[in-house]
C-alpha cells in the first residue's frame, strides 16, 4: 500500500477518533496507576467522555466567570489529555498563585504559540528552566523601578505629544494611545522614537501582536491538546511562516543597534544596547538577544494602550469616578500648570499625594483587565487546596477576570468604583491587589513602567479635559477585541477644554512640559 493512502486512511475521521480514543484511554490508566494523592479535583462542568470540556474560543474569560458562580471558587476542566484548574475568587487566587508560586512558576508546553510561533523565545511563554531564568533574569535588571526612572523624559515627552494629537484629532484618540506606548517601548527596547502610528515597523510589530494574540485564544489550535497533529505536513505553516516574519524584524531592529555600537556613535541607553553589551555575560544567543527585546517592545506596546484606553472609556461612562479625580488634581496641582510624575519609586510620591487618581487606576485594571483571561502556569508537584487535588501537570490558570468580580472583596463588581480601593483615611488600601500583571513568579516584569505610564497619561487627560460620551454614538462597555490581550473596539468620546478655556490654551500650557 503506498504511503500516500496510508496517510488518506490515517487523515479520515474514523482513524482520527480511534487514535484519540486509544490515547485518552492511555492517558486515564496510566493517570490512575501513578497518582499517588486520591484527593478528587476540584468540581467543574461535565464533559465529553474522549474531547472533554468544550472552551469558547472568545472571551473565555467571561464564561469561566458564569463557571466559577455555579462550580466554585476553583473548578476543573479537561481537554484532550490535559487536566485544566481555572481559579475564580481572591483568596484562592492568593492561597495557590502565590503561596504556591515556587510549584508554579512553570508554563505547560504550548506548541502553537510557544514552539512554532515564538521559537520557544518569547519569555511569556517559555517554560521554567535555564532559558527562561538568564532571560527574565535579564528583563528584571533593565526594568527594575531604578532603572525605570532614569526613562521618566521619555514618558513626559510622550505623554505630552499624547494630549496634543488628541487636541488635533480627538476621534482618533485610541491610536494616539497607541503611538504613545509604541514610541516609549521602542525607546525603551531600541533609543528609536517613531513619530506616528504608521511608522512601518510599529505597524509590522502590530501585526506580529495581533497574530499572537488570535493564536493564544483558547481553543484555536488544536495541536496543543493534541500534539500529534503537528506531524500534519503543513498543518502549522501559517504559525511557521509568522515566526520568520518575527524574527527577521527583531533580528533587524537590534541590528541597527549593533551597527551603531561598532561604529561608535553616542546612543541612548536602551534594553537592545544593555543585551548587546552583556549577551556574553547574559549567556543569549543572537535569536534569543532579538527576541527578547522585540518581545518587550511587543507586549508593552499592546498592553499600556489598551489600559490607557480603558481609562479613556471610563471617565466618559463614569463623570462621578472622573469628577473626583479632577477635584484632586485641582486641589494638589492646579490648573495653570500640568500634573508632573515623579518616577523616583515608580511615581510613589504622586500616588500618596494623588490617592484618587491611584485609586482610580487601580479600579480602570480591575474592571476591564487587558490580559482578561490570564495565561497558563503548570503545576510541578500535587498541591492541595481544601481537600481538593490540583495534580502534578495540570494547567493552573489565575482567571483574571473572575479575581478581579469575588464579590467578597469586590462588591457589585460590575460597577465602576475606585473608592473600594481607598480606606477611610482615603489612602490607597494595604490590603488589596490587583492581579492584572499576573501571579507569582509569572508576574510581568514591566508592571512598574505599564502602571507610571497610564498614571501619568491618566492625570495629564483628566487635567486637560473634561471628556464625556457623545450622545450620537453610544459606547458599549463589553466591546472588546478577542485576543488575548483585550482592546477595546473603536468607540466615541468628546474632549472638551477643561485646564484652559480652549484647546489652544491647553496646548499653551503644555509648551514647556517635560522641556
Amino acid at each position: 500500500m503506498s504511503l500516500v493512502r496510508l496517510a488518506e486512511i490515517a487523515l479520515q475521521p474514523q482513524s482520527i477518533a480511534a487514535t484519540l480514543l486509544c490515547i485518552t484511554l492511555v492517558a486515564v490508566i496510566h493517570k490512575r496507576l501513578t497518582q499517588s494523592n486520591k484527593l478528587p479535583l476540584p468540581p467543574g462542568p461535565p464533559g465529553h467522555f474522549i474531547f472533554g470540556n468544550s472552551i469558547p474560543s472568545t472571551f473565555a474569560y467571561r464564561k469561566f466567570e458564569e463557571w466559577t458562580q455555579e462550580y466554585g471558587p476553583v473548578f476543573t476542566l479537561r481537554q484532550g489529555l490535559t487536566t485544566t484548574i481555572v481559579i475564580g475568587r481572591l483568596q484562592a487566587a492568593i492561597d495557590i498563585m502565590e503561596k504556591e508560586g515556587a510549584a508554579l512558576v512553570d508554563r505547560p508546553h504550548n506548541i502553537s504559540a510557544g514552539d512554532t510561533l515564538s521559537g520557544g523565545m518569547r519569555v511569556l511563554l517559555t517554560p521554567a528552566g535555564e532559558r527562561f531564568k538568564k532571560m527574565r533574569r535579564a528583563l528584571h535588571a533593565h526594568l527594575q523601578p531604578k532603572i525605570v526612572a532614569n526613562y521618566a523624559p521619555t514618558l513626559t515627552r510622550n505623554a505630552k505629544q499624547h494630549i496634543l494629537d488628541v487636541i488635533d484629532n480627538p476621534n482618533r484618540h485610541q491610536d494616539h494611545a497607541k503611538r504613545y506606548s509604541a514610541s516609549v517601548v521602542m525607546a525603551l527596547a531600541y533609543g528609536r522614537h517613531p513619530k506616528c502610528y504608521e511608522d512601518p515597523d510599529v505597524q509590522a510589530v502590530n501585526r506580529c501582536l495581533t497574530r499572537l494574540g488570535v493564536t493564544l485564544r483558547p481553543g484555536i489550535w488544536k495541536v496543543d491538546a493534541y500534539p500529534f497533529l503537528k506531524y500534519i505536513p503543513g498543518y502549522l505553516k501559517e504559525l511557521q511562516d509568522g515566526h520568520a516574519e518575527e524574527l527577521a524584524l527583531f533580528k533587524r531592529q537590534l541590528n541597527e543597534v549593533k551597527a551603531k555600537i561598532e561604529r561608535k556613535e553616542a546612543i541612548p541607553e536602551s534594553f537592545g544596547k544593555y543585551l548587546l553589551e552583556r549577551q556574553a555575560e547574559l549567556e543569549l544567543s543572537d535569536d534569543e538577544t532579538a527576541y527578547l527585546a522585540g518581545s518587550m517592545f511587543g507586549a508593552g506596546s499592546d498592553t499600556t494602550a489598551s489600559a490607557i484606553s480603558i481609562a479613556v472609556m471610563a471617565s466618559a461612562c463614569y463623570p462621578a469616578a472622573q469628577a473626583r479625580v479632577q477635584e484632586e488634581l485641582d486641589a494638589v496641582v492646579g490648573r495653570e500648570r500640568p500634573p508632573e510624575l515623579d518616577l523616583m519609586g515608580i511615581g510613589a510620591r504622586e500616588q500618596e499625594k494623588l490617592p484618587q487618581l491611584m485609586a482610580f487606576v487601580l479600579e480602570t485594571f480591575r474592571w476591564r483587565p487587558v490580559s482578561a483571561g490570564g495565561f497558563p502556569h503548570k503545576a510541578t508537584k500535587d498541591i492541595v487546596w481544601k481537600n481538593y487535588l490540583i495534580p502534578k501537570g495540570a494547567s493552573v490558570i489565575g482567571n483574571v477576570w473572575s479575581v478581579g468580580r469575588d464579590p467578597a472583596y469586590f462588591p457589585d463588581p460590575e460597577k465602576f468604583d475606585p473608592q473600594r480601593w481607598l480606606n477611610s483615611e482615603g489612602r490607597i488600601k494595604d490590603d488589596l491587589r490587583s492581579y492584572a500583571f499576573g501571579f507569582g513568579r509569572r508576574v510581568c516584569p514591566g508592571q512598574h513602567m505599564a502602571t507610571a505610564s497610564v498614571f501619568l497619561n491618566t492625570s495629564l487627560l483628566l487635567w486637560a479635559f473634561n471628556i464625556r460620551k457623545d450622545p450620537s454614538s453610544p459606547i458599549d462597555e463589553l466591546a472588546f477585541t478577542e485576543s488575548a490581550n483585550t482592546h477595546p473596539l473603536p468607540f466615541k468620546v468628546i474632549f472638551e477644554p477643561r485646564a484652559a478655556s480652549s484647546m489652544q490654551g491647553v496646548k499653551e500650557l503644555l509648551e514647556d512640559y517635560g522641556v
